[in-house]
């Protein structure tokens, strides 16, 4: 039977540090990625962020390390087999210091691709492929709370649009990464008798990861 997760006991982590970012001179194309930087101060287990040019599908994805040796990174659960050539980038620790305990509802949306006519003459029905993806994006209810480390780390983030990467754990284990733009303007709304609530979205600026544990 396939594990079902439940949305409750969600522990919900925002990124307060990015370690100094470490070069990197390349990404395999294998299964799973391995990163090479000329001095590795990196563990396994630990989370990093991925900025790197060429190979686009790995910009801005946060995932963890399951390997680690002086010179190298392995990226756990990457299969770059298909991806770009990587030219140039880095990778970053995250810190996930501040832990939100306010947010309620929960929509996700985004991911769709626009359709790109490609129909000729020839043709008697219309083809399509696949264009650019939305982006994927998270908006939750929060509680107002202006105390609330995570609402106050991302508020930072949102006052200069910057971004944040956001780590959320189920309570089966199963853990999602991803970089973002938050938008966390703090101000109270609601309704008359009910709680004081505040809205909080998350626009994913990179691809979304996830590990069963």
């Amino acid at each position: 039977m396939a594990q079902v997760n439940v949305w409750s006991k969600v522990a919900v982590a925002v990124q307060t540090v990015l370690a100094t970012a470490l070069a990197v001179s390349a990404i395999t194309k294998a299964s799973p990625a391995v990163a090479t930087t000329a001095t590795n101060t990196y563990a396994p287990g630990d989370i990093v962020l991925v900025i790197a040019n060429g190979m686009t599908e790995m910009n801005n994805r946060v995932c963890r390390l399951s390997a680690a040796s002086s010179t190298t990174a392995t990226l756990e659960g990457i299969d770059s087999t298909l991806f770009g050539t990587f030219t140039s980038g880095t990778i970053q620790k995250i810190t996930f210091g501040a832990s939100a305990a306010t947010f309620q509802d929960i929509n996700g949306s985004g991911g769709d691709a626009t359709a790109i006519d490609i129909t000729t003459i020839h043709d008697d029905t219309t083809k399509e492929i696949p264009g650019v993806k939305s982006a994927l994006t998270y908006s939750f209810t929060s509680l107002w709370d202006p105390s609330d480390a995570a609402l106050i780390e991302l508020k930072k983030a949102d006052d200069v649009k910057g971004t944040r990467c956001v780590q959320l754990v189920f309570a089966s284990g199963a853990r999602i990464f991803f970089n973002c733009y938050p938008t966390c303007p703090l101000f109270p709304t609601g309704s008359a008798g009910a709680p004081v609530t505040s809205p909080v979205t998350f626009k994913l600026n990179g691809p979304f990861q996830a590990y069963a544990t």
